[in-house]
């Protein structure tokens, strides 16, 4: 039998290098919180002057972009946090990290040799200040690249062949155009540019001294990898901008080891030479990892700001990446206790669906990753933009702006609300492809038996407890509906609840109703960080046995003693209620079509 364990008294560190913030997470050798720490862009770094940690650019319509240089500060902040809250960094045996998925990073031509010369007694940021083409990273956020976007499509076949091949059709936040992009409009930033980096590879090329390869699941967020070969595609790579393999480096998977810790932390911060930085993969991915979901049938739904959907059919599963410690009483957005986005201020723009499978069915809409924890298997992501900010305008509207009435009136109101079904998207939405507005329908007659001469009326508005459940039911019969077109179970087996309205129970109820099964939560709402020190404990354990091992052989048999364990929330409904849903989905998916047909944007 394999030997599983990890060395007594070793520590382990996941790092999340987020939008808004950089944040450590320290596991013990029994994957309990030893410590964590956060550095928070905007008021601890105020000399970049970020809003929200990014530049928005008023000259070029939906250009986001943040200073490559307070990433870099950020890290040896946040390394001085951890050395004062006395951390023995030579207990560290490994270190992994998350990086926000498609930003990426410009390091200029002979920027190697300064990256592997670094002299501990400076700050990295004062080394670094001249080492690259860009100072300024495309991020997640960025909109501005549409026409690259079609211009690869174009090249590939068209977006379902690009799908096919990549695992997603171009979508602008993604790195291949936004590299593009920059071959056309600044040829000589791509010119001076002799390694591109994402985010997440960035980061542990700062920690090993010298560029880290980029893995193959944060790489299939670029419109360039072969996710079924796991290699870079020649023809995505061709359509993108020339000799763009070389500055991209080699893939690895997201296990490998990336190299040894650099002297520059051995010296500077007492860390252990022979400390292995694991691959850093995205925040999703990292995410994933972090609630350890390991059933078949397994989902998880984030309750932040906005709703990340997270189906799990095989290794494991997660959701979203909060980023600080510093809890206020009662969350603005859900009502419920502890939120951290709004101890931040944080006003995230998408909401997420993840599933794993074996067989990835590339599609138009949704997002195919390989997954991280599990060499044979894949993520499968949909993505929204409508979650928390748009329940909060009905709570507005309707609910005297308190999260209290609006949980009355979700609680008087009987399941399936008459048949009143409602759309709701304050912002574009992405799943289905609707603009901004509101669309309310009433069927006539339902009882939840069947649908036979069941037609759907569209009306102006609710009343005000109606409109609250419409849209509770809404989102979570559209979050149920298309997963199942992705193969999902129905039921699932349980749903792990993360983020804000975690700790709303009347929308707990809902989601138990509506899928079918029990729902929990976690201890701890900082999942990417959380999953980033998992991996690097799961990639020192596959580098000691020399092969690839199954993440859940860290905690099989004692999960619950660690800090990655969960609890029951709200109990399954009875099987006749949740056939009734499954009646009302099936309306809900008819009226959606009818709306992409009628009003969808391209």
């Amino acid at each position: 039998m394999d030997d599983c364990s990890l060395p007594h008294d070793s520590l382990f560190l996941g790092f999340d290098s987020s939008t808004q913030s950089l944040k450590a997470t320290v596991l013990d050798s029994n994957l309990n919180l030893v410590t964590s720490e956060v550095v928070h862009f905007d008021s601890q770094l105020p000399h970049y002057k970020t809003k929200e940690g990014v530049y928005r650019d008023a000259s070029d319509n939906g250009r986001i972009v943040s200073p490559t240089l307070m990433w870099v500060e950020a890290l040896d902040l946040v390394l001085q946090k951890l050395s004062k809250s006395n951390l023995d960094f030579g207990k560290i045996a490994a270190i992994s990290g998350s990086g926000q998925q498609h930003g990426s990073v410009y390091w200029k031509n002979g920027s190697s040799a300064i990256l592997s010369s670094l002299d501990p007694s400076k700050p990295l940021v004062d080394q670094l200040g001249d080492a690259f083409s860009t100072k300024e990273s495309p991020i997640w956020m960025d909109s501005s690249t549409t026409e690259q976007c079609r211009e690869i499509e174009k090249a590939v076949g068209g977006a379902l062949e690009l799908s096919r091949l990549t695992g997603s059709c171009a979508h602008e936040r993604y790195t291949g155009p936004q590299i593009r992009k920059i071959f056309l409009k600044q040829p000589e930033i791509y010119n001076q540019t002799e390694r591109i980096s994402l985010v997440s590879s960035f980061m542990a090329s700062l920690l090993i001294g010298s560029y880290a390869c980029i893995d193959e699941t944060d790489g299939a967020g670029m419109n360039l990898m072969d996710i079924k070969q796991r290699t870079w595609s020649k023809i995505a790579l061709e359509a993108t901008a020339p000799i763009l393999e070389e500055k991209l480096g080699k893939l690895a998977p997201a296990h490998a080891v990336a190299g040894f810790i650099a002297p520059y932390f051995v010296e500077r911060f007492h860390f252990n030479k022979n400390c292995l930085i694991v691959q850093w993969s995205g925040d999703n991915p990292n995410s994933l990892a972090g609630l350890t979901l390991s059933t078949p049938g397994d989902l998880a739904i984030s309750l932040g700001t906005s709703d990340t959907y997270p189906l799990v059919n095989g290794m494991a599963a997660s959701v979203f990446s909060a980023l600080g410690v510093n809890l206020r009483t009662t969350c603005r957005h859900s009502g419920g206790l502890y939120c951290v986005y709004c101890c931040l201020g944080i006003q995230m723009s998408l909401s997420k669906v993840f599933g794993i499978t074996k067989d990835p069915q590339p599609r138009l809409e949704g997002h195919v990753f390989p997954n991280p924890v599990d060499t044979e298997g894949y993520m499968v992501m949909l993505c929204y933009k409508n979650g928390s900010l748009t329940r909060e305008v009905v709570r507005n509207r309707c609910a005297k702006e308190s999260w209290e009435v609006f949980n009355e009136f979700l609680e008087k109101t009987p399941p399936l609300n008459g048949g009143k079904i409602g759309f709701y998207y304050k912002d574009h939405e992405i799943l289905p492809p609707l603009p901004v507005g509101f669309h309310r329908y009433i069927l006539q007659g339902f009882t939840g038996e069947n649908l036979d001469g069941i037609n759907e009326c569209e009306v102006e508005e609710f009343d005000p407890s109606s409109e609250v459940r419409a849209v509770i039911e809404g989102q979570f019969l559209s979050m149920r509906g298309h997963a199942e077109r992705f193969g999902m179970p129905s039921p699932p087996k349980r749903i792990i609840a993360t983020g804000g309205a975690s700790a709303n129970h009347s929308i707990l109820k809902s989601i138990a109703s509506i899928f079918g099964c029990d729902v929990y939560t976690v201890q701890r709402p900082d999942s990417a960080s959380l999953g980033a020190a998992l991996r690097a404990a799961h990639g020192w354990l596959c580098s000691k046995s020399g092969k690839f091992m199954p993440i859940s052989c860290l905690y099989k048999d004692k999960l619950e003693n660690t800090s990655l364990s969960c609890k029951l929330a709200a109990s399954a409904a009875d099987k006749p209620l949740v056939s009734k849903y499954g009646l009302l989905m099936k309306k809900r998916m008819e009226i959606e079509k009818h709306l992409v047909q009628k009003l969808g944007r391209a």
